[in-house]
């Protein structure tokens, strides 16, 4: 493994994860700041390892891989714990199970591409759709930190519902770019 700083926040989300989770799961609020602030920090990360390797001209095959597989553990374990916990419940359980199977989906296409050497990047509205999700999972795991002023849990519910149908719109997406080399 070639390290340099965009592996190195690559590791860096993975490792956190657990310390999120853990987090979430406490009952003091001050444990859901704690949480909201590491996913935020973590989210942003997403960003940051994939720009700077371009810029830097450090993209790495361990990078590549390792990368999609941060954020997709990073979003499950989330929704995951956040479901356990019933932030995530009855309805609402339905855009968090889309945006898991989509995962899951889209993981599978991409590696059967990657196998016969074609390449499906993110598309800009994949990007907006990672983007709201990410907004959503934060604003529901800070809706454990005690605020009660602000209606910030229907608005990290409805950011979910919107986030689902963006990603059945990019789910649908991929499949139809992947169909082709079937």
């Amino acid at each position: 493994m070639k390290y340099n700083i965009s592996n190195f926040l690559t590791l860096a989300r993975i490792i956190v994860i657990p310390i999120i989770v853990i987090c979430i799961y406490m009952k003091e609020p001050f444990y859901g700041w704690i949480a909201f602030i590491l996913f935020c920090v973590a989210s942003i990360t997403d960003y940051f390892d994939g720009y700077l390797a371009r810029i830097r001209n450090e993209i790495t095959n361990f990078g590549t891989f390792l990368d999609p597989i941060a954020d997709k553990l990073l979003v499950s374990a989330v929704i995951l714990i956040l479901t356990s916990k019933e932030v995530i419940a009855d309805w609402d359980t339905i855009p968090a199970l889309i945006i898991l199977l989509r995962e899951i989906a889209v993981s599978g296409l991409r590696e059967y591409l990657a196998g016969i050497k074609v390449s499906v990047p993110a598309s800009r509205i994949a990007k907006i759709k990672t983007g709201i999700q990410l907004i959503a999972l934060a604003l529901l795991i800070l809706s454990e930190s005690g605020i009660t002023i602000l209606p910030i849990i229907l608005i990290g519910k409805i950011s979910l519902w919107i986030a689902a149908l963006l990603t059945l719109y990019t789910g649908y997406d991929y499949l139809k770019s992947g169909l082709r080399h079937f």
